[in-house]
């Protein structure tokens, strides 16, 4: 499963970022979270709004934060794609 958390940098990403690594953490999956800062980067993703959520190259959150609650469920249905 390949993550990215897309962002600047800005406190409301690295929060993003850290509820994303809590909900891996929470589910015992065995996989790291790519946290993409580099606008270079980030307009190759496509993703024009952050923070951002990508899973295996599709984008499920754009714009906004979540908690680690929906992330889990995020995940999981993505473990089950």
């Amino acid at each position: 499963m390949d993550i990215k958390v897309i962002g600047m940098g800005c406190s409301e990403c690295d929060s993003f970022y850290a509820n994303v690594r809590q909900a891996i953490k929470n589910l015992s999956l065995d996989v790291e979270a790519q946290k993409v800062e580099d606008l270079v980067e980030i307009v190759k993703l496509g993703v024009m709004q952050s923070p951002a959520l990508m899973i295996n190259g599709r984008l499920v959150i754009a714009g906004r934060s979540a908690n680690v609650s929906e992330i889990e469920k995020i995940l999981f249905r993505s473990t089950s794609d």
